[in-house]
């Protein structure tokens, strides 16, 4: 994370707790599936093509026919499902040159926090493009799956609606690692710890996809 270009808060907890300990004054979030939206919308305008790596190909041809709807003009340049496992050298090679041979100027990866993130850290040099780890977007513009009322998002109860949706898959997520989250950003306000603001050594090459 610390060697991506730019990390958002996504989540309003997020916001909350940058606004809180470091006077950000944050408006809203930067939710991914919004933040997807306009910059497809962008590149539209610009003739910029996109190409859509992750999730399933039962999500990704919904996807496409979505983002023609609101973008008719949008160059989708390819697309590609995950193999839901780790990747030989070959693969991630043979990925990134079909990406970079697409003519997309822009990648969007669905894979999943946290391989999407772990996959745009090792592979961003090699694609020389724009790439954009935007979670759970692919299924919410494919109409796969619900999104949360916006009041609940509003107020940092996404986690939640999504628990209820699929609590076999995310209560270790939510039920760990939410209090963990709060008990370290209660910590940082208390002057308890603190996280120097470095650079630390990259991740070990994982080759996700």
């Amino acid at each position: 994370m610390n060697h991506l270009d730019l990390v958002v808060p996504d989540g309003q907890p997020v916001r909350w707790a940058l606004n809180l300990l470091h006077g950000t004054q944050l408006s809203d979030r930067v939710y991914g599936p919004t933040l997807m939206l306009n910059l497809c919308g962008r590149a539209e305008q610009e003739g910029l093509g996109i190409y859509l790596y992750g999730s399933t190909s039962e999500v990704l041809q919904p996807l496409q026919q979505s983002l023609r709807a609101r973008f008719p003009k949008l160059r989708i340049c390819g697309v590609e499902p995950s193999k839901f496992r780790r990747l030989s050298s070959a693969e991630q090679t043979e990925i990134i040159a079909r990406i970079r041979s697409s003519g997309a100027q822009l990648t969007f990866v669905g894979l999943g926090c946290p391989r999407q993130e772990v996959w745009v850290y090792e592979q961003r040099e090699a694609l020389s493009m724009p790439v954009l780890a935007v979670g759970a977007a692919f299924d919410f513009h494919a109409g796969t799956t619900k999104q949360a009322p916006r009041w609940m998002q509003d107020h940092g109860l996404e986690w939640f609606f999504r628990f209820k949706t699929d609590p076999r898959r995310l209560w270790r997520r939510y039920m760990l690692l939410n209090p963990w989250y709060i008990g370290l950003v209660t910590a940082q306000y208390l002057r308890l710890k603190q996280f120097a603001a470095i650079r630390h050594a990259p991740a070990k090459n994982m080759l996700y996809g």
